[in-house]
């Protein structure tokens, strides 16, 4: 685990309690601006701007190469397509400057997608949430675990399931989202 998260390392473990009480008030308030948003990229803009990552609040998605495609067993029924409609995956990195603040998979139905969305989201670097905002969309939360979640980095201190629905209702994609231990750590200009 990273130096900021373990208690009392390097002082007194009254030190260490206001360190582990400053994480947790923080993990608590970047839970709440999560749940709060719809575009979890329009939350993580705005947690980047008030810790102070970079100079430009923007967020920006680097594609990583290979790994596991395959959906979560509930993502299929959870979008409502049958076994042969296809998906396509997209797993990013979402990033605030030179932070790496979630590692993003995502399922999503491209035929329910204008053909320009789908090759900007194949191309592109830019998040998911940011390429089909135009469409209208609602974030319907299905689950949050502080910790490491199936499929997610090491140091991922929040696991978050979410399905986007199109203003109408459609479900789009299917989301899987690991917040990193940075979103914690000291701002780059501060180290």
């Amino acid at each position: 685990m990273s130096a900021w998260l373990a208690l009392g390392a390097a002082g007194s473990f009254a030190a260490g309690s206001a360190d582990a009480a400053r994480t947790e008030a923080m993990l608590e308030r970047l839970e709440r601006l999560l749940a709060y948003e719809e575009s979890a990229t329009h939350a993580l803009a705005r947690w980047c701007r008030l810790r102070g990552f970079a100079a430009d609040p923007m967020i920006t998605a680097r594609p990583v190469i290979g790994g596991v495609s395959e959906a979560p067993e509930d993502a299929r029924a959870r979008l409502e397509v049958t076994p042969d409609e296809p998906l396509a995956f997209r797993h990013v990195k979402l990033t605030c400057g030179d932070v790496v603040l979630s590692d993003a998979r995502n399922w999503y139905v491209p035929a329910r997608l204008p053909p320009e969305m789908n090759q900007r989201l194949t191309i592109g670097d830019r998040p998911f949430g940011t390429v089909i905002a135009p469409l209208g969309f609602h974030r319907e939360r299905l689950a949050s675990r502080r910790g490491t979640g199936p499929g997610c980095p090491a140091d991922t201190i929040l696991t978050n399931r979410a399905l986007i629905r199109l203003r109408g209702g459609s479900p789009l994609a299917f989301v899987v989202e690991c917040y990193t231990a940075a979103n914690l750590g000291p701002a780059p200009s501060a180290n």
